[in-house]
């Protein structure tokens, strides 16, 4: 009966083994959501680059894009651990849990200061870049996105629709235009010749508020999957170190 009970793992270590296996198909999913994330967020929203001196937007999207990377491969060398039961990788295997989760504290404590940072930039350059940058020579890619972001919050001017009053291109001769076309609720050719409430958007706080919105709702993104992935990952470190210790004591 004894050799035949130290021929098999004990029911504590299959249990484990089931456990973590489970945490590393969860840790797949989230490391592909956090990959998703910052596919998306590049791919969709990085013409607003254009519009902020600091890389902060498109760093924290090749951010997101690598860590859902290390996550996934962190994941697969779990389960490799796992299922062959090699204890020096999974020593490999928490050591990684712990510098990622270590990386998540001092990302989300970078984020926060910087947010602060991009803040104050986006409030004393947003106006200023769309009045010289709208429509000038060698500035098309402001122009696509200052358009864009008009047209996609529903908003006018950096404060208001009077800051376009200033713009170097409103104030040309042959420009009729009181505001770009793109402020208009039914955008089309020449719209822009009336700046009537009816006509064009009127929002209170203007495109600053809106885009200071949406940054803000990118890193409530980063700080929720940052959360969740947090709590897997003291989950997994649990189970890992328990699985340890049972290998350890039970080499069967």
């Amino acid at each position: 009966m004894e050799a035949q009970g130290g021929n098999r793992p004990s029911c504590g270590t299959i249990c484990l083994k089931y456990l973590l296996f489970l945490f590393n198909s969860l840790f797949w999913l989230a490391g592909g959501a956090v990959l998703g994330v910052g596919v998306w967020t590049l791919m969709e929203k990085s013409d607003y680059i254009s519009l902020l001196n600091s890389s902060f937007y498109s760093a924290s999207a090749y951010i997101l894009i690598v860590s859902g990377v290390i996550v996934i491969a962190t994941g697969i060398i779990g389960c490799c651990a796992t299922l062959n039961e090699m204890r020096a990788l999974l020593i490999v295997y928490l050591v990684l849990l712990i510098c990622i989760f270590l990386l998540e504290i001092i990302a989300g404590v970078l984020a926060y200061i910087t947010y602060q940072e991009l803040d104050d930039e986006l409030r004393q350059n947003l106006k200023v870049t769309m009045q010289q940058k709208y429509q000038q020579p060698g500035e098309e890619s402001v122009t696509l996105a200052v358009d864009k972001l008009q047209q996609e919050f529903k908003c006018c001017g950096s404060y208001n629709s009077s800051d376009w009053r200033d713009c170097a291109w409103i104030k040309k001769p042959d420009n009729k235009r009181l505001v770009p076309d793109s402020c208009c609720k039914s955008p089309g050719d020449l719209c822009g010749l009336r700046d009537h409430p009816s006509n064009i958007y009127k929002v209170e706080g203007g495109c600053i508020m809106k885009l200071e919105e949406f940054i803000l709702s990118q890193l409530y993104i980063l700080g929720a999957v940052g959360i969740g992935i947090a709590f897997l990952q003291l989950v997994g470190m649990m189970f890992t170190c328990c699985l340890y210790q049972n290998l350890k004591e039970d080499p069967y």
